[in-house]
């Protein structure tokens, strides 16, 4: 009942960035023995990338790269150098699963491709997760989340009509479908080991699991030969559907009344005669006609309301509603958020008590969650090397004297 369901597991995690160090953190909070391989000359841009506990800068105070490496240990290693390079093999050959999402060719030039993998431990599980896939006329080039939802789709799709594409805020990519889809394929290939005896490489270019997101405007597409374009909150053949303004600064409600039993709801609740007597929102047709109107008298209606208060209420008759939240909402006055204890506090060596979201599930026999929090750069390099490959201390030092342990 205590023991996590990936124990005994060993990941050599060579990813960086967002989507492969969430793919490899999702495997720690499960319990597996995530080994982040870093480097000190070649660092994690995450480990400089802001916020900053407290405002100041450091390779061990990012809060963007401990909320995506909670649960992992870390050793680095110069694989510049052909012993720092038989290290990590090592690792690798006492290792379940490999995971790099570099741009192909790069773990080659250590040895460490799969071909080269599988040599010796042909039973292991290896994914590559570079932005197109390991072949292809566009397998060498580089891209970020932000590259990934243009050259998908996505970012034609995000927006207001008219207006330049406006994405979706952050690299969603990174943070969802990709983590996501490789997470379940390792898992999918784990199980396929266990019953057979067989690893495999898993090729995943990051482009398709954003493609998988876009059904509807490729169905438009193949269905009727319209290319669907930003609309930004609305919904097709459906209004209301938005975001409208509440009281207090930069406060805002969205909900969404498209159906006569909604729209008699939320009139009820606002009780705003203006809503009650214009011909134009009497059934649903006639409101998506006049949407803009439709929208112009809920935002002069809306701006009376307290966000979560008319949240709180709509919901109560049936309709779909919900406060737009900033962080410091979600973090500190979010009543479900806390009641699942979504958040976990620990202790980190350098940044002190901080916060980590936990997976957003709960299984009802084994335990999920961040076992410890963000490792500092290199802070296991001693642990790992003396447990996994049964190295003196000595045979340590030396190592470190030569340089490479950095």
């Amino acid at each position: 009942m205590n023991q996590r369901p990936l124990a005994g597991i060993t990941v050599a995690d060579f990813t960086w960035l967002g989507a492969g160090s969430y793919t490899t953190r999702m495997l720690a909070d499960f319990g597996a023995d995530v080994i982040k391989i870093e480097s000190g000359a070649r660092l994690d841009s995450l480990r400089d990338a802001r916020p900053f506990q407290g405002g100041v800068r450091g390779v061990n105070r990012s809060g963007y790269f401990a909320d995506r490496n909670a649960s992992k240990r870390s050793i680095t290693l110069n694989l510049k150098t052909g012993e720092g390079c038989a290290l990590a093999r090592q690792l690798v050959r006492c290792s379940d699963v490999v995971a790099n999402n570099f741009t192909p060719g790069t773990m080659e030039k250590f040895a460490l491709g799969y071909d080269a993998v599988r040599a010796f431990r042909p039973d292991i599980v290896y994914i590559a997760m570079s932005m197109h896939g390991q072949a292809g006329p566009q397998a060498q080039y580089l891209g970020y989340g932000l590259t990934i939802g243009a050259v998908t789709g996505l970012h034609h799709l995000c927006g207001l009509p008219d207006q330049e594409p406006a994405g979706t805020g952050t690299n969603f990519p990174d943070h969802v479908p990709n983590p996501a889809h490789a997470a379940f394929a390792i898992l999918a290939a784990l199980r396929h080991r266990r019953r057979t005896g067989q690893g495999q490489l898993i090729d995943m270019a990051q482009i398709e699991p954003t493609i998988a997101l876009l059904g509807p405007a490729v169905l438009d597409y193949t269905a009727n030969g319209h290319v669907a374009g930003r609309v930004g909150n609305q919904q097709i053949a459906g209004a209301p559907h938005g975001v409208y303004p509440c009281r207090g600064d930069d406060r805002w409600i969205a909900l969404s009344a498209t159906g006569q039993p909604a729209w008699a709801a939320l009139r009820t609740v606002l009780a705003d005669p203006a809503l009650d007597q214009d011909l134009r929102f009497a059934d649903v047709a006639a409101r998506w006609q006049h949407r803009a109107a439709l929208d112009a008298a809920l935002a002069r209606s809306t701006a009376h309301h307290d966000a979560h208060e008319l949240a709180r209420r709509l919901q109560q008759h049936g309709v779909a509603a919900g406060p737009v939240q900033d962080a410091a909402d979600v973090l500190l006055r979010d009543a479900q958020l806390q009641a699942r204890q979504h958040w976990a506090y620990l202790d980190h060596p350098e940044m002190g008590r901080t916060v980590y979201g936990t997976l957003p599930l709960r299984m009802s026999r084994t335990p999920t969650g961040p076992l410890r929090p963000a490792p500092l750069l290199g802070q296991h390099s001693d642990e790992i090397l003396r447990e996994k490959l049964d190295l003196s201390d000595d045979d340590i030092a030396a190592l470190r004297s030569r340089g490479v342990l950095q």
